[in-house]
């Protein structure tokens, strides 16, 4: 067994963090401009960490998502969105647009993929949940890479 130490890198490189940070809130501010609904830019956090399996940012969106109002049902089938019936077309263009940016090791945003969302969400719409999932998949990457702790 070695001494091996994660190296939290957003300690090491605050600044960074803290420009992450600035990018995430002017993020928010877009999304809520470009109108989807505050309960879906809850899920589409979630569901970024599910597909990038980041226990400590899924904990976080799991605990806030229910304090501002989404419901316990809606969270937990959201792996499997597809199958439901508890979501709009809004809000499966959105989910299907944000499952493949952060799959971008399955292949890029194909064309076909980001026409569907095009064709049921604005330009700002499309826009705000692309940088939604852009944002999260660097803060996961960031919890991932440091090793973020998640304990009961």
């Amino acid at each position: 067994m070695s001494d091996f130490r994660r190296v939290d890198i957003g300690e090491q490189r605050p600044a960074a963090y803290k420009d992450l940070i600035a990018l995430s809130s002017e993020v928010d501010k877009a999304a809520a401009a470009a109108g989807p609904d505050p309960l879906l830019v809850e899920l589409l956090r979630i569901r970024t960490s599910q597909v990038n399996g980041c226990a400590f940012r899924l904990r976080m969106h799991t605990r806030d998502a229910p304090r501002k109002g989404e419901s316990a049902d809606r969270i937990a089938v959201l792996p499997g969105w597809e199958e439901t019936g508890y979501f709009s077309e809004t809000d499966r263009a959105a989910l299907r647009l944000t499952g493949a940016i952060a799959r971008v090791p399955d292949g890029h945003v194909s064309d076909e993929g980001f026409s569907a969302a095009a064709a049921v969400l604005t330009a700002d719409r499309v826009s705000a949940v692309a940088w939604l999932a852009t944002v999260m998949n660097a803060f996961d990457r960031v919890a991932i890479t440091s090793r973020y702790s998640v304990s009961s």
